[in-house]
This record gives C-alpha cells, structure tokens and sequence, in this order.
C-alpha cells in the first residue's frame, strides 16, 4: 500500500518569510502613527487658528482687520494698540484685581482642601462618610440656584463691590477639589501615618511634613483649576462688582467690546492681554497639571 509522503509537521516558515511578514508590520504600524499623528497636527492647527487669529489682529490697523486675503503677519506691527487700550480703560488696574482674586481664591481652595480633604481620608471620626456624601450632593447643585441667596446674604453685610463674595466661598472650601485631594490621600498607605503616629507625631504634624509634600500634584491641580476659575469668572464679578476700579480683566474685556466694538483690533489687542497670564501658567505648570490628573481622583481612582 502506498503511503503519503509526510509533511514537515512543526516546521514554521523560513526565515525570510518571518522577515517579510515582521517589516510587513513595522510599516503598518508607521503609517498608522504617521496617519495619527497628522490627525494630531491637524486638529491641534484647528484649535490654535482662532488664537493666531487674536494676535495678527491686535497687530493691525482697523481698516486692515477685514481685509481679503487674510494677512497673518501685518507688513508693519502695530504695538501701539496695547498701549491704547490701557489708555482707553484702566487695564493695570484690572490687571492688578484679577490678580488678587484669582491669588487668594486659589490659596483659600488648596488650604480648605488639603485639611478637609485630610480629614475625610486619613481620620475617623463619627459620621464621617455621611457628611463626604453630602459634600458631593452639593456638586449636583447648578451654581445658578446658589447665586440669589449669596447676592441677599453679600448684600445684607454690605460686601457688595468689594472682593469679600468672590474670594470667601473658596476659603469655606468648594466640593470639587476636597474630592480631588481625598481621591489622592487615599492612595497614600496608612502605613506611613502609624510610623509617624508611633514616633509621637500628632495629626497636624502628620499632615505637614508628611502627607502635604506627598500631596503636591494634587496640591498644584486644585490651585491650577481654582486660579483659572477666578481668572476667568465673569458672571459674579459682574454681579457684585460696580467700580471701575474694582473691576478684573474679564469685565474689562467686556466693557471694551461695549465700547469699542467697532475698533476689532483693540477688542483682539484686550483679549490677548486676557490671555497671556493663562498661557504663560499653563506652560509654566503644565507638568504639575498632567501629573495631578495622571494621579488624582480625576484619572478614575
């Protein structure tokens, strides 16, 4: 009986099959990440065009605001734009308030944070988790349903155009960034806290030289996300606010469109005097910022 010649059962392909199909998928995957990364580059154009386009307007004679074809570079820069909207309107002095706010209010939400937040996550205390649930149904509360009950009670003790009401909530704590600290103190081991505890530390000096440093992403995340929300807040400043120089820079924005809105390059010229202090902290902090989210309750923990 004739038998089938055998096969060669085990043997794999050759060693140029292997190469072929090994670079076959070396250059799938360079043309993916070529593909990605254009889509990346595209993208990251789209967003940043309106921001170019800020910049080459203030830079800009009024009648060659709308002039077709675009001139993204003007022939000659008009730097004298920024000195006219300071004439215009006192904007060192909306400077200077918008600075104070945005300041304090970002040192009242890290140092009511970081106790609150060490309170609810390496203490014990009765009825500890039952207040934590209450602190986050307060984040269901729209902003908009509080505000009348805290123009009465600012009226009532006469803080009306002052910094008192846009300054004070943050130093009574916002339930966001205690979330966000008690999230990261969590992922501290208590361990440390019993080493310390033994050797006769109390719970303050545990805080201070031990958890605070260890908390410093979370730490410069809500002073990054609190700094920006009194940066840019508009509404209450506009609320409680009635002096010109009580005003920040985004009333003053405002009332630069009010006024001039005819005059594009000078609104472009205020809007990037709004918009350098947020670009020159994100580049400056912009570290501190990713590693808070990589390791934060904002990353799922």
């Amino acid at each position: 009986m004739r038998r089938e010649p055998r096969s060669a059962v085990g043997v794999g392909p050759g060693p140029y099959r292997l190469s072929a199909i090994s670079g076959s998928v070396r250059w799938r995957r360079r043309i993916g990440h070529a593909i990605l990364h254009i889509i990346l580059i595209v993208t990251g154009f789209t967003f940043l065009l309106p921001m170019l386009w800020v910049l080459s307007t203030s830079l800009k004679r009024a009648a060659a605001v709308f002039v077709v074809p675009i001139q993204w570079v003007p022939a000659q820069p008009q730097w004298a734009n920024y000195l006219e909207v300071f004439r215009l309107l006192p904007f060192a002095t909306f400077v200077r308030n918008t600075s104070v706010v945005s300041v304090l209010g970002a040192t009242g939400s890290v140092i009511n944070s970081l106790f609150v937040g060490y309170s609810l996550s390496r203490l014990r205390w009765p009825g500890r988790d039952a207040i934590f649930v209450l602190l986050l149904a307060t984040m269901m509360l729209p902003n908009i349903v509080l505000l009348v009950p805290w123009f009465v009670m600012v009226k009532g003790v006469g803080w009306l155009d002052t910094f008192y009401p846009l300054i004070l909530p943050a130093w009574f704590g916002y339930a966001f960034y205690i979330f966000l600290m008690r999230q990261f103190m969590l992922g501290i081991p208590i361990e440390f806290d019993e080493a310390a505890r033994i050797d006769g530390a109390s719970s303050l000096r545990i805080l201070w030289q031990l958890i605070a440093p260890m908390s410093k992403p979370a730490i410069a995340t809500v002073a990054i996300f609190s700094f920006l929300a009194h940066y840019n807040d508009f509404l209450e400043p506009l609320i409680f606010l009635t002096s010109n120089n009580k005003f920040t820079l985004t009333i003053g924005l405002w009332l630069m469109a009010g006024r001039y809105g005819n005059r594009w390059n000078l609104v472009m010229a205020a809007s990037m005097i709004t918009l350098l202090p947020v670009i020159a902290l994100f580049f400056a902090a912009q570290r501190y910022f990713v590693r808070g989210i990589q390791f934060s309750g904002l990353a799922g923990r």
